[in-house]
């Protein structure tokens, strides 16, 4: 647990304060967020992987065959989850770690070059 960090956005609803103070006590200073130890940038799409690599990947996936049904959504939702490659996720995972570089290296600016590089 001590490798690891939690990162989540400034959202009023993830930022109270007996929030803050479990995942302060839980990842020490290996929190990125609204008043953690390490501030969440604002518009910081750029480095949410939920929000530049998962939703569009697995929406484009899910609605491929143009679910008709609930149950057909749904399986297809399990199905693209389930069939995400750890490989997959590795990359993305790296591609952050470029984000972040290129962030601090620019200063908080946005990250045109490496955007669409996954």
């Amino acid at each position: 647990m001590k490798e690891l960090w939690f990162q989540q956005d400034g959202a009023t609803c993830h930022t109270a304060r007996a929030t803050i103070d479990l995942f302060k006590d839980t990842f020490g200073d290996r929190l990125i967020s609204r008043f953690g130890p390490v501030n969440w940038p604002p518009k910081s799409c750029d480095l949410t992987p939920l929000d530049y690599f998962l939703w569009g990947y697995v929406k484009s996936l899910v609605y491929a065959d143009k679910p008709q049904t609930l149950d057909h959504l749904e399986d297809n939702i399990h199905r693209v989850i389930t069939d995400i490659r750890p490989q997959t996720l590795e990359k993305v995972i790296e591609n952050w770690t470029s984000r972040l570089d290129y962030i601090r290296a620019s200063r908080n600016s946005h990250m045109p070059e490496i955007i669409f590089k996954m």
